[in-house]
């Protein structure tokens, strides 16, 4: 391994999300700001964020509602 060509490494390098967590890691750089951490991230946290353009997820679950009506009244068609 030649030793010129390679960066230096932090093994102790510092990251800092915008939420305000900071925390160790390893890396080749020796500060890190990043925008999302796994305390902000809405997949960790569990509050997740649903951007609703032009009602669209409205409609989504209307059409959902209004198939599983159907199935449903077909299901008690076929019972009697």
């Amino acid at each position: 391994m030649k030793s010129s060509i390679h960066p230096k490494y932090y093994p102790e390098s510092s990251v800092k999300c915008v939420c305000g967590n900071t925390f160790k890691v390893g890396s080749t750089k020796s500060n890190l700001e990043i925008e999302i951490c796994s305390n902000c991230h809405p997949f960790y946290t569990g509050h997740e964020k649903v951007l609703d353009t032009r009602g669209r997820v409205e409609r989504f679950k209307k059409r959902l509602e209004k198939k599983q009506t159907l199935v449903s009244k077909k299901g008690l068609k076929k019972k009697k």
